[in-house]
């Protein structure tokens, strides 16, 4: 039965790997999910250190998801169109790899932009600055899923 779980959270920690790239799967979560199994089974973790990462997980997967790309966004003076634009493009993207996950946010913010009605060279502007936020935020997803993997494998 331990082999089951070991598994379960092992294919949990994988999705939330593959989720940190990905806005439709909530990728810190799954990975924390995988860490609980592991602690279920083995108990290798504190529980400082469970709650530590909780807290980080429910943090950052706010954070990181909504208030960065937005902060971006404002600081080159785009639209939430912009940041609506860059998830959908991502989406988009995830059809064209590896290049439909670079050009995908970025081209869907720049086209959220002219939907808002402002000028190429403007929706330009915004559009790098919410593909910068975007992508700040998902790298530092993919750095916290990492680090739960890498707990996760090193301790099983």
């Amino acid at each position: 039965m331990e082999t089951i779980i070991l598994i379960f959270g092992a294919l949990l920690i994988i999705t939330g790997l593959i989720g940190s790239f990905l806005p439709v799967i909530p990728g810190l979560p799954f990975s924390y999910a995988g860490l609980l199994l592991l602690q279920l089974v083995s108990a290798p973790f504190t529980l400082t250190f469970m709650l530590i990462w909780a807290l980080l997980t429910v943090v950052l997967g706010f954070v990181l998801d909504n208030v960065i790309p937005a902060w971006a966004t404002k600081k080159s003076g785009g639209s939430p169109y912009a940041v609506t634009g860059s998830v959908v493009g991502l989406v988009a993207g995830i059809f064209f790899p590896p290049m439909g996950f670079i050009i995908g946010p970025l081209a869907g913010a720049f086209l959220g932009e002219i939907l808002a009605g402002k000028k190429s060279d403007r929706a330009l502007k915004s559009a790098l600055g919410a593909f910068a936020g975007f992508m700040a935020a998902t790298g530092l997803k993919v750095i916290a899923a990492g680090m739960m993997a890498f707990y996760f494998f090193t301790n099983i």
